[in-house]
Formats: structure tokens, sequence, C-alpha cells
């Protein structure tokens, strides 16, 4: 893979930070986007571990952190955004009740519209960092202030 220079999208699900040091060193750190996954199916919030995010931000620094998720729901995937994820990847089926271990795991078509949904609200909700004053204050804060600033 390294030598064909294609972009690597490198899942954790089922490693250890030993291996994950294996295959980065064999793939290089060039144009792979790393993973953070835990690969039950369907997962349980209890071993979502999104803290794994930061840890592997920080441990493998320039190399890009998404996300991989097998649970039921949104939510955990819109909270791995919101600690840093890139990328996002969901399985999607046009049936959850469908047999088969992935299809009570994944999205079907209007989940995965809520999920980017949910994820574009969350970015501009992260905002910059700025801490102000945003001009629907400057009313409440008139009526409110009893003390001038």
């Amino acid at each position: 893979m390294r030598e064909t220079g294609k972009p690597v999208i490198l899942s954790t699900g089922m490693s250890t930070i030993e291996q994950i040091d294996t295959a980065l060193q064999t793939l290089g750190g060039e144009r792979v986007v790393l993973m953070h996954a835990t690969s039950t199916y369907p997962m349980e919030p209890a071993e979502a571990n999104l803290k794994t995010i930061a840890t592997l931000r920080d441990r493998y620094a320039g190399i890009p952190v998404g996300y991989s998720g097998h649970e039921r729901g949104l939510q955990i995937s819109v909270a791995a955004v919101a600690l840093g994820a890139v990328a996002v990847e969901r399985h999607i089926t046009l049936d959850r009740t469908m047999w088969g271990s992935d299809h009570a795991a994944s999205l079907e078509p209007a989940g995965l519209e809520h999920l980017v949904r949910d994820i574009r609200v969350l970015e501009e909700a992260l905002g910059d960092g700025v801490k102000r004053v945003f001009p629907g204050e400057l009313a409440p804060m008139a009526k409110l202030r009893r003390v001038p600033a």
C-alpha cells in the first residue's frame, strides 16, 4: 500500500497501540487517516472509549484521527467530532432489521442525513474559541446587567 502512494484509511479496531505503531511504521504517516474504532457490531456505548481519539492524536502527531462507528444511534459519532475526529465512517443499510450483524449497527439513509446535519450543527456550535459578546446578547445585556462593564 505504501508503494502505491494511495491514501489509506486505517482502522484501529481490534488493535493494540503496539500493533498500530507497527502498521504506521510499515505504511508511513503520509496519506494516512487513523480511525479510532471498536469492532463490536453493534457496539455498546461503554466500549466506545472516545477519549482514545485524543490519545491517538497526541501519540501520532501530524496524522489525522477520525472515528469509525458501529454503534446504534448518532450521539457517539457526533461526540467523536466534538472530541476532534476529523472524519466519521459509518456503515449504511437500506433496512436495519435485515439479517446480519452489520445491519443493526448501520444507519439507514435518513439516519445518515441526520448524522451529517448534526455534525454540521456541532461544527458551527464549536466556534473558534475566542470569547466575545455576540450581537444577540446585546439587548439582554442592556436589560439585565446592573453594573457597567
